[in-house]
């Protein structure tokens, strides 16, 4: 049984980190006015609605509705307990805390398959890397490695493995007693007609594949043998419960770390790739699962950096593989500046590492730097003979089309220019032609835009219409009462002073009952340190949203007084006008026409009456 951590050092962890700095390691934040934004790493967005609050030491997404404080946040992108997240703060800020309280037990079942299955890959990995570097049976994986230039401390910083032909993981299992349905769900197995379970990966290198938290979720196995050519060179583990390869970005956990300093991620090809570019000290290289970008890898990185750059291999397969990218890209993100990294022809990063040498590969890495734009006329170019007019047209035609799509007058320029100089013509002429074609753009947008409302439109009964008004003015009354009452201990002790008060609705009410007892240990308020005093994820979320709301901080007790009288003047009015619509309900279920009507005049002159208030 876990010993449970005290309230003095929660607050010590609470109070010895900034919010913005840990969240900064998930989330890439700008500055905004008081706060910073970012994107929701709950939730695709393409807008930033993620929302840090330095001050308050709290987050909130004003679009799905999650905030809380530092331990709120940590659980939530971790998938951890309170004292786990408390522990995981403290670690991650050199923040000592007394050993009793570094061992914690997860005593939530939450996820606890996922968990399990996670802890399935752990011990895997273990032993695949076992079999790799202390084996007679991985002695041939390891040459390999070692003659692909790994070093002994990259192979363990990367947890590089070896599946033998002999298959030993299912015995491995069996022997520890692990339950056939969860091996069946861990994707590491093969069932055959008979109900048995057999290793999936045998004779291959194996790569584990971590969730961007670094816990290991999936492998992809490289076969080491190339005589069998009807296997197939990668395999990766099946989707499962942990794993999603569209979700997936290899070498993520690392990067998105080494983002914040370098302010950019590099996209590589493959595994090995981003290998290399790590020997030569470059961190922050990433790769899919396999060549096609997905659109949640997009919303991945787009969340930690502003930069990406696109490095894939100098052939044409892989030239091609850059463009669907920088397309992929420039149709799902409008946050991210991209670029390409020009690799020589026929050559791939990890080649270019064996043959120039880390220095030379991080110079390369700045050099062969070139815009999105650069590289599209560079790769328009490919299989045309430009000393022949139609091809010569044709290119020029295409040329034109990407220009007109940058967005600054003196990037276009640049490109014209360079068209101008190359094939010896009128500048003029090319710009003419350009505005030609970004007013046919325009007007392609224009009539896809065009689209009938009001077909489908119902109009809100004007009694429906004055209820809305009405609960949000007795909601906002009750939020920024509440919330000065929160910050002003005079305001506190004024609305207590009250005879019979109550806040109109629940979640206020209990909010207040749980501020009052709060107030009974505590002698001053902090909105990071009640968050924790609240059990309810509901009302963390709700009190979040009142810390974060547009509020005069200067109130005065006047104000605070027209809030009182909405809210107790409403109380009898809301039972009065809840049954009058109890009775026009049943009004309508008998079809009793006349008394509907009445009904529906005398609610109608209650709802005027509250709207009054």
């Amino acid at each position: 049984m876990a010993t449970m951590i005290p309230e003095e050092v929660i607050d010590q962890v609470r109070s010895g980190v900034n919010i913005a700095d840990v969240i900064g390691q998930y989330v890439q934040l700008k500055k905004s006015g008081k706060n910073l934004f970012g994107l929701c790493p709950f939730h695709e967005e393409k807008t930033g609605s993620f929302s840090v609050n330095e001050g308050k030491q709290i987050f909130h997404c004003f679009s799905c509705g999650r905030g809380g404080n530092v331990f709120k946040f940590i659980m939530e992108i971790e998938n951890i307990s309170f004292p786990q997240a408390v522990i995981k703060v403290a670690e991650d800020a050199n923040i000592t805390l007394p050993t009793e309280y570094q061992e914690v037990q997860e005593n939530s079942n939450q996820n606890s398959t996922a968990n399990k299955l996670i802890e399935l890959h752990e011990q895997a990995a273990k032993l695949y890397h076992h079999i790799l570097v202390n084996t007679q049976a991985g002695k041939q994986a390891l040459n390999y490695l070692q003659q692909r230039g790994l070093s002994s401390d990259i192979i363990s910083q990367f947890n590089i493995g070896f599946a033998p032909q002999q298959r030993l993981l299912s015995p491995f299992f069996k022997e520890k007693g692990i339950d056939y349905q969860r091996l069946r769900q861990s994707g590491l197995f093969i069932e055959d007609q008979e109900g048995k379970l057999r290793d999936r990966f045998f004779d291959r290198v194996m790569f584990p594949i971590k969730n961007p938290q670094g816990k290991i979720i999936a492998f992809s196995g490289r076969l080491l043998s190339t005589e069998n050519t009807e296997m197939p060179k990668y395999l990766n583990s099946p989707e499962t419960e942990i794993f999603n390869k569209r979700r997936v970005l290899f070498n993520f956990d690392v990067a998105r770390k080494s983002a914040r300093k370098e302010q950019k991620m590099i996209l590589f090809e493959g595994f090995m790739d981003v290998i290399a570019a790590y020997r030569a000290g470059v961190t922050n290289g990433i790769a899919s699962m396999g060549t096609s970008l997905t659109e949640e890898q997009v919303n991945m990185i787009e969340r930690v950096t502003s930069q990406l750059d696109v490095c894939y291999d100098g052939d044409a397969a892989g030239q091609n593989a850059i463009r669907r990218a920088l397309d992929l890209i420039a149709t799902q993100s409008n946050r991210l500046q991209l670029g390409v990294i020009a690799m020589p022809a026929g050559v791939d990063p990890d080649e270019y590492l064996q043959q120039n040498g880390a220095p030379s590969f991080k110079q390369m890495l700045v050099d062969a730097a070139e815009t999105p734009v650069a590289f599209t006329l560079h790769f328009l170019r490919q299989d045309l003979n430009l000393n022949n007019e139609a091809d010569q047209l044709n290119y020029l035609n295409s040329a034109l089309k990407v220009i007109a799509q940058v967005k600054t007058p003196l990037e276009q320029d640049v490109y014209l220019n360079q068209l101008v100089n190359e094939f010896q013509l009128d500048k003029e002429s090319l710009q003419a032609q350009m505005q030609q074609i970004i007013r046919q753009t325009a007007t392609k947008q224009t009539r896809q835009q065009i689209t009938v409302q009001n077909d489908h439109r119902e109009q809100t009964p004007v009694y429906q219409q004055q209820q809305t008004q009405t609960v949000d003015r007795i909601n906002l009354a009750e939020r920024m009462l509440l919330r000065q009452m929160l910050h002003d201990h005079d305001v506190w002790l004024h609305v207590q002073a009250v005879d019979n008060f109550n806040f109109i609705h629940e979640q206020y009410q209990t909010l207040y009952l749980l501020a009052a007892s709060y107030f009974d240990t505590h002698a001053s308020y902090s909105s990071a340190e009640f968050i924790d005093y609240i059990d309810d994820e509901q009302l963390q979320r709700l009190l979040v949203d009142i810390e974060l709301s547009q509020a005069n901080d200067d109130m005065n007790m006047n104000a605070i007084n027209d809030y009182l009288k909405i809210i107790m003047q409403q109380t009898p009015l809301q039972q009065q006008i809840k049954t009058k619509r109890a009775q026009l309900h049943e009004a309508t279920h008998l079809k009793n026409r006349d008394l509907e009507q009445q009904l529906t005049i005398e609610l109608m002159d209650l709802l005027k009456q509250q709207q009054q208030l």
